[in-house]
């Protein structure tokens, strides 16, 4: 279809709406023949004069002229997506207050007016239309203007609503709050009133909605008495609803759920170990072979003997010796202190030494794979208690062996004295020793 065609097509449809709206215009009530009318009229003057207003008014909220092509739907969903908004925003700035004490409990209603202020402020003030209506394509417009192009709400109008909306149920609640105290005196009369109040508007409030169902115009009780209605930005607005960011929603909304479901059984963990000891060996066989062999040396290796590496790395950022120096003369840290030195050692096959409870989480933590040493840099897989500083006494076993020596004629035997004593050729006694402890080694 070219422009020109299209102009036209829209010229037709703008004449047909605004015949419609003078034909109705010209007959806004219904004829007095209907049946209704007819029984009225054989009814006493007065009760027909009153059942005429009722069918009038009647009439009136059961006409159709408001609903198209602004759907109850979207209105109802315009005001779903306000409340959403607005505690989505409350339950973020709770979550973030939750670490000050009790200033979520001694300013909840105040971090709420400050919200449907700002809320106000950039949406209906500034664009004559809240969150969620310009999500469905609506805005207010002036209920009191009859002609075919809607205007828009006067600011009387917005300061009005602005007032009830934001003002309103914070001031309601600080006076329920007030009359539940117990230092208020006239809290009984005061609280009958209330809910009475109370009942009344919940009331008013639906029968306005039953008559916003049956013709659409105004959404809420408010709206129906600042003559605030919903309209379509545009005319030329399509009817069929485009699922796509909610097909994307859902699509992202499964796939992290499934990452997070299979992420715990691949094991990012064994899978970094299993990488950094491939790249060791590649690196160690990519090396020449004829230099010097490299010493293995973690990156905690400078630190002293008496330091658990465990307890540093955990309350430390420095790892290289110019870092510990420079946040030592910093007064940041450092080996200092005694809060890093080794608390019941253990050690394992590199005879590095740790705390227990240090070395015994990392190696659990591992699940079985090894630990790589932060001092020396070797896989450690079991560890056991350091005794280093414990004196061990050797086991002390009696031998039974002969020993047998020499002295000369003019000697004397041994102080203990031999069992039996010979002379050999040379005139030298030959002596058996008493029987000597041995000791093991």
């Amino acid at each position: 279809m070219s422009s020109a065609d299209f102009q036209a097509a829209q010229q037709r449809i703008a004449a047909r709406r605004a015949a419609h709206a003078a034909s109705v215009a010209s007959q806004p009530h219904p004829p007095a023949s209907s049946p209704l009318h007819k029984h009225l009229a054989n009814l006493p003057p007065s009760l027909n004069r009153l059942g005429a207003a009722g069918i009038t008014a009647w009439d009136t909220i059961r006409g159709r002229s408001g609903t198209s092509p602004a759907f109850r739907v979207g209105q109802a969903d315009a005001e779903l997506l306000d409340e959403e908004l607005l505690s989505l925003l409350r339950g973020q700035i709770t979550s973030g207050l939750k670490y000050f004490g009790d200033i979520q409990e001694e300013w909840g209603e105040e971090v709420g007016l400050a919200l449907r202020g700002i809320l106000f402020k950039v949406s209906v003030w500034d664009h004559d239309a809240t969150y969620g209506a310009a999500l469905q394509n609506l805005r207010f417009t002036d209920a009191r203007h009859t002609g075919l192009v809607p205007l828009p709400p006067s600011r009387s109008q917005k300061a009005l609503y602005g007032l009830l909306t934001v003002f309103g149920p914070y001031a309601w609640t600080r006076w329920e709050r007030y009359l539940s105290s117990p230092s208020f005196s006239l809290s009984s009369r005061l609280n009958t009133i209330t809910s009475r109040l109370t009942t009344v508007y919940s009331l008013a409030s639906l029968a306005s909605f039953s008559a916003f169902l049956l013709n659409g115009r105004y959404r809420t009780l408010l709206d129906r008495a600042l003559r605030l209605r919903l309209a379509p930005r545009t005319n030329q607005l399509a009817r069929d609803i485009s699922f796509e960011y909610l097909n994307r929603q859902l699509v992202w909304h499964a796939f992290t759920e499934f990452l997070l479901f299979l992420l715990p059984l691949l094991g990012i963990a064994r899978w970094r170990r299993w990488l950094s000891r491939t790249w060791r060996r590649v690196s160690s066989l990519s090396s020449p072979s004829d230099g010097p062999a490299e010493v293995k040396q973690g990156p905690l290796a400078h630190l002293p003997e008496r330091t658990c590496a465990i307890c540093y790395e955990d309350q430390n950022k420095a790892k290289s010796e110019a870092e510990i120096v420079a946040a030592s003369a910093a007064g940041q840290g450092g080996v200092a202190g005694g809060m890093t030195d080794v608390t019941n050692p253990y050690c394992g096959p590199c005879g590095c030494v740790y705390c227990f409870v240090c070395l015994a989480g990392r190696l659990e933590g591992e699940a079985g794979e090894g630990w790589v040493c932060l001092r020396c840099g070797e896989v450690m897989q079991e560890c056991w208690a350091w005794g280093g500083d414990v004196i061990e006494e050797k086991p002390v076993r009696v031998g039974r062996e002969k020993k047998v020596g020499f002295v000369d004629g003019n000697g004397s035997s041994s102080d203990s004295g031999s069992a039996s004593e010979e002379r050999d050729e040379e005139g030298s006694e030959v002596y058996e020793e008493n029987e000597m402890p041995d000791f093991d080694e």
